[in-house]
C-alpha cells in the first residue's frame, strides 16, 4: 500500500466517530454541510447557518482530538494524518465564518461570522496549547524511520505548539489564552471601527479642479457640490489628480485620522498586551516571538535588512524629491526651498508624468475595462501554467456580482475560486486573495482547494463599464497571484499548505511584472469604446516614466516597515513612546516627506492590527519575487515550461521544504537583491 493510501485509510478511520453521528433534522438543511468537494450554496446561507456549521466543526474537532489522546501507540501513521484532517476541517470553518464575515451583504450574517470564527479560534488555541496532544506529537518526533519530509512536518507542528504556548506552566498558559481572547476582541474591534468610518469629504468646483469627470460624477450633489468617502479607492485619483493644495491635504488628513478617536487607545492595548504575551513566551518583544517562525528568524535580521535598503534607496529618494521641487516650480511657481510636503509628492509626480512623458493615468484607464484585463489575465496564467479556468454559470454566492470559476488541469476539477470585485456597502475595504480550503489528501480522494478574490476596484456605473487604472491591474494581478498559489498546493497535509508569512507575498507580487511587456497587456488593454489597442508609444512612455518617485516609493514602504517594528520591538511598558511621536522620530531618519502633524494614520492601518511583525515582509518578499523574475526574463514571460516549473516547485510547496531551498532549486543559484534594486532604477 502506498503511503498516500495508508494516510487516507487512516485518517477515514479516526475521523469515522465524529462523522457518523446523525445530525438534527434542522441541520441537514445546512448549506455548508455538502458532499465532498461539492461548493457551498453560498445564497442559501443564513445567519443560524453558521452557528450550526460551527457547532457542528467543533464536536467533530473534539471527536478527533479524543481520538488522537485515545491512540496507544502513536507513530507518524496514526497521529498525524487524523490530526491533519481535523486542523483542515476546522479551519475551513474558520476560513468560511471569516470571508462571510467580510462579504456578506446581510449585517445578521457578518455578525454570525465572526462570532462564528472567534469561537473557533479560541478552540483552536486550547488544541495547540494542549499538553496531551503535544505528548502524542513529540511521541511522534521520537520515532524512527521518518523521511526528511515527514520529519520537517512534525517539526515545524512541535515548533507551532510551542509557539502557542504549550510548554508553559497553567497558569501562565491561562494568561496566555485570556491574552489571546482579549487581543481577538481588541483587534475586531479596530476593524470594526475603521471599516465603519463614514468620513466624506465635501468640496466645491473649485476644489474638484483637475479630478476626472469620470470620477466627479459619481460623487456629484444637487448644489454643485462633490461628497467623496474617504476610503482607499478614492485615495489615489484625489491625491493624484486634484489641483487643488487644500483638497488633497484635506483629503490625506481625514484619510489618515479614521477612527482615530476610537482606535488609538485599542492600538495602546494591543501594543501593551502583544508585549505582556511575548514576554510571557520568554521573549524581549513581540516582534522577537512573532519573527522566530519567519524566514527573518530575528528582529535584527529585520532591522538590518531594513536598513541596508533604507542606504542603498536614499540618494534616489533625494534625486527624487529634487526632481518635484524643480517641476513644481515649473508648473506652480513655488520656489523650490519651499518644502515639498506629504499631500504633494503623488500628484506633482503624476503630473510630471502627464508633461515631461506624456502619460496619462486616467487615459490609459479608458483602454483597461475591467471585463478585459480579467479575461487577458486570466488567459496568460493559463497559458503559463497550462490550466484552465472554466466561469461556472448560475453559480450560487453571496452577491449577485460574484463570479465562479472551475480550475481544471489535465481534465480534472482541481481548484476552484470565487471573483467578488467591487466595493459595497457593509464589505471590507482593502484587497486580499483569501483561501478558503486549503486542499490535502482526504479519505474521500484529494480535496481542491477553494479561494476567494475580495476586490474593491473601480465599480461600473450606468454608463460605464469598470475602467481600471494601470496601477488597479498591477493589483489585480497580484491578488490573483495568490489564487493561483491557493489552487497550485500538491501536498498531501493541509499543515503543509502555507508557506512563511514573510515570503507569502513574494509569490504574488512576482506576477506584477508581466503587466509592464507589451506583447502581453496588448493582448487585453483595448478602449472601452473604440476597441483600439493601447499605442506602443503610449506604453514606452509609461515604462519610461516607471521609475519616476522610485525612490520616494521604495523609502515610503521602507518607513512604514520601520513604524511597524518600533511599534512591536522598541516598545518599553515602563516608558510607552506615544504612538504618534514614533511617526516624529522616523521622520528625523528619513529624507522624503511623511508625517502630518496632527494625523494618527496608525488608528486605521489594517496590517498593525491583524497582521503585526508584517509589513517588512512586503519588501523582504519583493526582492525574492524580482529575483525569481529574472528566470522568466531569461525563458520567456509565456514559457510555459518554466511557469509549469514555477508553479511545481514555488507555488505548489507550501512548508515542505525549506523555502531557500526551493528558491535555490528554481533560479539554479542562491538568491540575491540584485534585481530588486534593478527595478528601482538602481545599479
Amino acid at each position: 500500500m502506498k503511503f498516500s493510501q495508508q494516510i487516507a485509510c487512516l485518517s477515514l478511520l479516526v475521523l469515522a466517530a465524529s462523522h457518523s453521528r446523525e445530525l438534527p433534522a434542522a441541520d441537514t438543511a445546512n448549506p455548508f454541510f455538502t458532499d465532498f468537494n461539492s461548493p457551498i450554496p453560498y445564497a442559501e446561507v443564513e445567519a443560524d447557518h453558521l452557528s450550526e456549521y460551527a457547532d457542528a466543526a467543533l464536536a467533530d474537532a473534539e471527536a478527533a482530538r479524543q481520538a488522537i489522546l485515545e491512540i496507544t501507540q502513536p507513530s507518524f501513521e496514526t497521529v498525524i494524518p487524523p490530526f491533519d484532517a481535523m486542523v483542515s476541517e476546522l479551519g475551513k470553518a474558520s476560513r468560511n465564518a471569516f470571508m462571510l464575515y467580510w462579504v456578506s451583504p446581510d449585517a445578521g450574517t457578518r455578525d454570525a461570522g465572526l462570532a462564528a470564527y472567534k469561537r473557533i479560534q479560541e478552540w483552536e488555541v486550547d488544541l495547540y496549547s494542549d499538553r496531551d496532544v503535544f505528548e502524542q506529537i513529540l511521541a511522534v518526533t521520537r520515532g524512527d524511520g521518518l523521511d526528511e519530509s515527514q520529519r520537517k512536518l512534525v517539526d515545524d507542528l512541535v515548533k507551532s505548539m510551542r509557539h502557542t504556548g504549550v510548554d508553559l506552566p497553567p497558569r501562565e498558559l491561562a494568561r496566555f489564552k485570556a491574552l489571546n481572547k482579549e487581543l481577538e476582541e481588541l483587534s475586531t474591534q479596530y476593524s470594526m471601527n475603521m471599516n465603519s468610518d463614514t468620513s466624506m469629504l465635501r468640496i466645491d468646483a473649485a476644489g474638484a479642479r483637475g479630478l476626472p469627470e469620470l470620477f466627479k460624477s459619481r460623487f456629484a450633489t444637487d448644489d454643485g457640490h462633490f461628497e467623496i468617502p474617504v476610503i482607499s479607492s478614492n485615495r489615489g485619483p484625489v491625491l493624484r489628480m486634484a489641483a487643488e493644495p487644500e483638497t488633497r491635504r484635506a483629503f490625506m488628513t481625514m484619510y489618515a485620522n479614521r477612527a482615530a478617536e476610537e482606535n488609538l487607545p485599542i492600538l495602546d492595548e494591543l501594543v501593551a498586551k502583544r508585549h505582556e504575551l511575548a514576554v510571557l513566551m520568554g521573549h524581549e518583544s513581540y516582534a522577537d516571538y512573532a519573527l522566530e517562525i519567519n524566514m527573518a528568524k530575528t528582529p535584527d535580521n529585520v532591522w538590518n535588512f531594513l536598513n541596508d535598503l533604507t542606504a542603498r534607496t536614499e540618494a534616489k529618494a533625494v534625486a527624487d524629491i529634487e526632481r518635484l521641487r524643480e517641476f513644481r516650480t515649473e508648473a506652480a511657481g513655488i520656489e523650490p526651498e519651499v518644502p515639498l510636503m506629504p499631500w504633494d509628492t503623488g500628484y506633482y509626480g503624476d503630473l510630471l508624468k502627464r508633461v515631461e512623458y506624456g502619460v496619462d493615468s486616467e487615459k490609459v484607464r479608458e483602454y483597461l475595462p475591467m471585463a478585459d484585463a480579467l479575461e487577458g489575465m486570466m488567459a496568460l496564467y493559463q497559458e503559463l501554467f497550462d490550466l484552465e479556468f472554466r466561469k461556472v454559470g448560475a453559480p450560487s454566492v453571496w452577491h449577485e456580482s460574484v463570479e465562479m470559476y472551475d480550475v481544471i488541469a489535465d481534465g480534472k476539477v482541481t481548484g476552484r475560486f470565487y471573483l467578488d470585485l467591487y466595493p459595497r456597502e457593509g464589505k471590507e475595504s482593502h484587497m486580499y486573495g483569501v483561501p478558503l480550503t486549503a486542499g490535502r489528501l482526504a479519505p474521500e480522494g484529494r480535496e481542491i482547494p477553494t479561494a476567494m478574490l475580495l476586490g474593491n476596484f473601480t465599480p461600473p456605473t450606468d454608463d460605464l463599464p469598470s475602467l481600471i487604472t494601470h496601477g488597479e491591474l498591477s493589483t489585480l494581478f497580484h491578488e490573483f497571484g495568490h489564487i493561483v498559489d491557493s489552487m497550485s498546493f500538491t501536498g498531501d497535509f493541509s499543515l503543509q499548505k502555507y508557506s512563511r508569512a514573510d515570503f507569502q507575498e513574494a509569490m504574488s507580487q512576482i506576477f506584477e511584472n508581466w503587466i509592464w511587456d507589451y506583447d502581453i497587456l496588448s493582448t487585453f488593454a483595448r478602449h472601452y469604446e473604440t476597441g483600439e489597442v493601447l499605442p506602443k508609444e503610449t506604453f514606452d512612455a509609461m515604462l519610461a516614466a516607471k521609475n519616476v518617485s522610485s525612490g520616494l516609493a521604495a523609502q515610503g514602504s521602507v518607513r512604514a516597515s520601520v513604524y511597524d517594528m518600533m511599534l512591536y520591538n522598541r516598545y518599553d511598558p515602563d516608558n510607552p513612546m506615544p504612538t504618534d511621536d514614533i511617526w516624529v522620530d522616523i521622520d528625523e531618519r528619513f529624507v522624503s516627506p511623511g508625517y502630518i502633524e496632527g494625523t494618527h494614520p496608525q488608528a486605521s492601518w489594517i496590517h498593525i492590527n491583524t497582521h503585526p511583525v508584517y509589513y517588512y515582509g512586503y519588501l523582504w518578499s519583493r526582492v525574492y519575487a524580482q529575483d525569481m523574475f529574472t528566470r522568466f526574463e531569461a525563458n520567456g514571460l509565456r514559457d510555459t515550461a518554466t511557469g509549469k516549473r514555477y508553479r511545481d516547485l514555488i507555488l505548489s510547496n507550501g512548508k515542505q521544504r525549506p523555502i531557500e531551498d526551493v528558491v535555490e532549486g528554481f533560479l539554479g543559484r542562491p538568491a540575491n537583491n540584485e534585481a530588486y534594486i534593478r527595478s528601482l532604477g538602481l545599479e
